[in-house]
């Protein structure tokens, strides 16, 4: 009654065989579940030089500790595996319906290794799992699949799917996982890893209960937490215009002041994360151009665009992941640009709306949401999918892709019937420029060559998200020397002066107003807060919680009180921190097994402003990125330069205790065969 169940489940795909094993206490008080559960199975499990995209990778799907024992913003799942973007740590984080229907399974993980010779999908109810045929399923995309699988397997309960697109199965290795209708677990390359194995999808079925240790306690502080949320709204006659003025107001401060988490859930409410929109633009935090413009290139109709009431015009509804009582997300009427006909749709969320937008310098409202629905049909991480597209149009605008190459396609900024046709050759990978682009700009640009890798954007081999780390130095850090780079929901500055962390963590100081420019002089205060916050991010990623939860702070979203209801531990905030630590060496640990060199992660120039903006808001500014990463490894007790955790380390935290012998996963019991 600890809030986890004790049990994960392995599916060979090769052979058809199926184990169920108990964990123990001890893991999961080590590394909580989700994230860390995840970490400890896959790197004892994933031998060194695995081929990411053969059958001794493992695709993980993991719940949270706290998912489905009463708390809200907890119904985060995790797919993770070897990324075969990055051939280290690779994990990808998604909401909808899963993550309960996991535990009510009666598992924390489900782990799939091996490759069928057909396409199959994977049914578990009460019973344990079975290996189905998905011939019949092969091709639909992630909707069409999605809602047949459900009708064709809804018995007594409505099952609850991850299923993968025709991306997926054609390798993109910029495909992710889609739940409940567009959803999605997009980074990693997860999805590829799942058209590899020949599985569709997941069909989950259980209805088994889920209890923890004190569930009334659990109650009042539901109760607390929703009062709050309820009682955040914007007010009435604030439109999407003052999200633009706030932005140009944030961007003006020199000083760094903190801010209280809670005003994010009335903007949440209102818009959803297209709230951020035209105040990423006024800010500095939107890259613009293939991250080669700025805020002076992309304004009047272009920023307009992108106005966030643009969007919440077409909802239809709000749309709340499970347990979640803040409602971001929206379902919209669509139009298709091709033959006028409507039809319904997730609304796309920050990341695509400025992929699609002003990285491509497009004004075009209409064709966001298509290419949105274009990308979560066939199963592309929208991220990534604008970011080779935008690499495309430079190579195209610079001679070094012509119209022969491109199939007749015109590629230039803003021309979005170029856009939508060059998105779905890359999400068929039709031979030429689809299959060229379909596993992302790191490759595109290595098959090209001719000087184009000056504009591909990345960190080790996976697109940057729509967030400008020169503003932010600690986002660099993390872009540059996290276990996964290029992801933005790890750890930043932004994240940090909401967390308010520094009143729970003894080691941190407190918080005071301080000059903008210190973070890019004082690599290892900014180090410091990484360490301190990325620990937190763990945590959330552990159990199951919401981002969104998550930059409220935890003066608000009670992280630690849950943990310690759900599970009778009775830790202090610092104790809980000490696990995130472990969790994130964890992580780490996977990439040093496998090889990955740490420089290779070194953000793309552009990001980094070695090759600077010369207007707008960011101009002139430059990271020294390797001083950043060097301190970010330091600060973990990683060697600065090869990154490996020092033997202290690794003693600090039980970690060289942790060995694979004779091809069992230590610590655990095998309880359950089947062929």
């Amino acid at each position: 009654m600890k809030g986890y169940i004790g049990r994960i489940l392995s599916i060979d795909l090769s052979s058809g065989e199926w184990k169920a094993e108990t964990v123990g206490d001890d893991v999961y008080e080590k590394f909580l579940s989700g994230v860390g559960l995840g970490a400890w199975y896959l790197y004892q499990n994933i031998p060194a030089g695995a081929d990411p995209m053969g059958p001794e990778n493992i695709l993980g799907f993991t719940s949270g500790l706290l998912t489905g024992t009463g708390t809200v913003m907890t119904g985060r799942w995790m797919a993770m595996c070897k990324s075969p973007l990055t051939g280290g740590w690779g994990d990808s984080n998604c909401g909808g319906n899963l993550a309960p229907a996991i535990k009510q399974c009666g598992y924390d993980a489900i782990f799939i290794k091996g490759q069928s010779k057909k396409p199959v999908y994977i049914f578990i109810d009460n019973k344990g799992p079975v290996i189905k045929d998905a011939s019949a399923y092969w091709g639909l995309d992630t909707v069409e699949a999605e809602e047949r699988l459900i009708k064709d397997n809804w018995n007594k309960k409505k099952p609850s799917v991850a299923v993968i697109g025709p991306a997926s199965e054609k390798l993109s290795l910029i495909s992710g996982i889609s739940n409940d209708g567009g959803r999605f677990a997009a980074r990693s390359g997860v999805g590829a890893v799942m058209g590899s194995k020949g599985l569709k999808a997941l069909v989950l079925a259980g209805t088994k209960a889920v209890t923890c240790e004190n569930p009334e306690a659990i109650k009042i502080l539901t109760k607390e937490y929703a009062r709050k949320v309820r009682k955040s709204n914007a007010p009435g006659i604030m439109g999407g215009w003052a999200m633009a003025v706030m932005g140009k107001l944030l961007g003006s401060m020199k000083s760094v002041v903190p801010i209280d988490g809670i005003m994010t859930v009335m903007l949440l409410k209102k818009w959803g994360t297209v709230m951020n929109n035209t105040m990423a633009i006024q800010n500095g935090d939107a890259p613009l151009k293939n991250w080669s413009g700025s805020d002076k290139d992309y304004k009047g109709k272009y920023s307009s665009s992108l106005n966030p009431d643009k969007f919440i015009a077409r909802e239809e509804r709000k749309y709340h992941c499970s347990s979640c009582i803040v409602g971001c997300g929206g379902i919209c009427s669509i139009k298709d640009i091709r033959d006028g006909k409507y039809s319904h749709t997730h609304k796309p969320e920050y990341e695509t709306a400025m992929c699609f937008g002003g990285l491509l310098m497009s004004k075009d409202t209409d064709s966001i949401f298509y290419a949105n629905e274009i990308c979560n049909r066939s199963g592309l991480d929208s991220i990534s999918a604008g970011g080779v597209i935008a690499f495309a149009i430079e190579c195209y605008e610079n001679g070094i892709l012509t119209k022969e190459d491109t199939g007749g396609l015109e590629l230039t900024w803003g021309n979005s019937d170029s856009i939508i046709s060059l998105l779905e050759k890359i999400a068929a990978r039709e031979e030429g420029i689809g299959a060229l682009l379909a596993d992302g700009v790191k490759r595109a640009a290595e098959k090209i060559g001719k000087g184009s890798e000056r504009f591909a954007v990345h960190a080790g081999g996976q697109e940057l998200p729509m967030h400008d780390p020169k503003i932010d130095p600690m986002l660099g850090a993390v872009y540059s020397a996290d276990p996964t780079p290029g992801r933005h929901t790890t750890s930043s500055g932004v994240y940090y002066t909401t967390s308010a962390l520094w009143e729970k963590i003894s080691w941190l100081p407190r918080f005071r107003m301080y000059p903008k420019a210190k973070e890019y002089i004082n690599h290892d205060e900014v180090s410091l807060k990484n360490v301190a916050y990325t620990s937190y991010k763990m945590l959330i990623d552990g159990t199951g919680s919401c981002y969104y939860a998550m930059l409220m702070g935890v003066n608000h979203y009670k992280i630690f009180d849950y943990l310690n209801h759900a599970t009778g531990w009775n830790l202090s905030a610092d104790e809980y921190i000490e696990i995130g630590k472990r969790m994130q060496n964890m992580r780490q640990l996977f990439n040093i097994k496998q090889g990955v060199d740490p420089a290779s992660f070194i953000m793309h120039a552009r990001a980094t402003g070695e090759e600077p903006l010369i207007s707008g808001h960011n101009e002139g500014l430059k990271l020294d990125i390797q001083a950043l990463a060097e301190s970010y490894r330091r600060a973990w007790g990683w060697d600065e330069i090869t990154a490996v955790p020092t033997s202290e380390t690794l003693e600090k935290f039980g970690l060289k205790e942790l060995v694979v012998v004779g091809g069992e996963t230590a610590g655990s019991e095998r309880e359950v065969t089947n062929g």
